[in-house]
């Protein structure tokens, strides 16, 4: 209990884009029992390598966190999940996880989107969540890297979440890395600390190319979620014209939740959102494969992400009723 105070009293939260606050997913529903810790250390989009360099720069850090989360929880076993292309952060993790008895290092195909909350249950338990499910249903608490580190912080030396590691990259950046910023920087000061805003830059994301958003305003801080700021020049940041859909089901072959993204696009270009409910279309991760394969260009993933916050409303208004 006093862990958990702890990190409530400091502001942690998820630190994988989710922001959920890491108290209330240690303090699960009565009904289900934790019984394994995972730490999400996979880096969950292209472009982004601020997990990796956390790793690099703090294991030892990074396993007294996960083991706090383990007692926080009243588990005795942990998985660290880690991409098989990243061995100098498998190696340095495995290194001190031996001090620690119950942590062991995964090592897992790098493949998005692997750092998927269900995606890396089914790939390190082989349980998949139900839909509608909490993870913790089976079993599993999943906490981020980051998280893990940020919750040593807290607990040991009773540090707030005030900062964290964040990529800032894309075309035409003249100085590339991961920075450890203040939470709450403006965003056009940390490019202008990584070399400024190129001429042809055509638009800048906060997050990853895939579930990443744009921002249309630089002077807006950098929020807890924040992982990365990409810029993208014209060519990459273009949209391709749109045609019809084809029907050629590629969008539902490469959705990871096995959904079929071109109905409940359909359905929330239509404002059918009952239908998209019954659709299941609340499962969506919002991971952008659907967009990124469709061969007609169609912006799949903004119809579902307008049709899930919609759906998200009506079911909100239907508890409080």
């Amino acid at each position: 209990n006093e862990i958990i105070q702890k990190i409530a009293q400091n502001g942690i939260v998820g630190l994988g884009g989710a922001t959920f606050p890491t108290h209330v997913k240690l303090t699960p529903p009565k009904e289900f029992k934790p019984t394994v810790l995972i730490v999400n250390a996979t880096e969950c989009e292209p472009y982004l390598t601020d997990d990796h360099a956390l790793m690099l720069e703090s294991p030892e850090q990074i396993i007294i966190g996960c083991h706090i989360l383990m007692k926080a929880i009243h588990v005795k076993q942990a998985y660290i999940g880690v991409e098989n292309n990243k061995r100098d952060a498998i190696a340095l993790l495995k290194k001190q996880a031996e001090k620690y008895p119950g942590i062991e290092i995964v090592p897992l195909r790098t493949r998005y989107p692997q750092g998927g909350e269900k995606q890396l249950i089914d790939a390190i338990l082989h349980k998949q969540v139900a839909n509608g499910a909490l993870p913790v249903s089976t079993g599993a608490i999943v906490q981020n890297v980051g998280t893990a580190f940020a919750v040593y912080e807290a607990v040991q030396k009773n540090k707030p979440l005030v900062e964290r590691i964040v990529t800032v990259t894309g075309d035409g950046i003249k100085q590339p890395g991961n920075y450890r910023i203040r939470l709450g920087m403006p965003i056009r000061e940390l490019i202008e600390i990584a070399g400024g805003l190129p001429s042809d830059s055509a638009k800048v994301i906060l997050g990853g190319p895939m579930m990443g958003k744009a921002v249309s305003n630089l002077d807006a801080p950098i929020p807890k979620g924040c992982s990365g700021i990409l810029i993208l020049n014209e060519a990459h940041a273009h949209r391709s014209e749109t045609s019809s859909c084809i029907r050629c089901g590629k969008c539902v072959s490469a959705c990871p939740m096995g959904l079929e993204p071109y109905l409940l696009a359909k359905l929330s270009e239509n404002h059918l959102f009952e239908r998209a409910e019954k659709e299941l279309i609340t499962a969506c991760l919002e991971c952008g494969c659907c967009a990124y394969s469709c061969p007609s260009n169609r912006p799949i993933l903004d119809y579902i992400r307008i049709g899930k916050n919609a759906v998200n409303q009506i079911i909100r208004s239907r508890k409080q009723s």
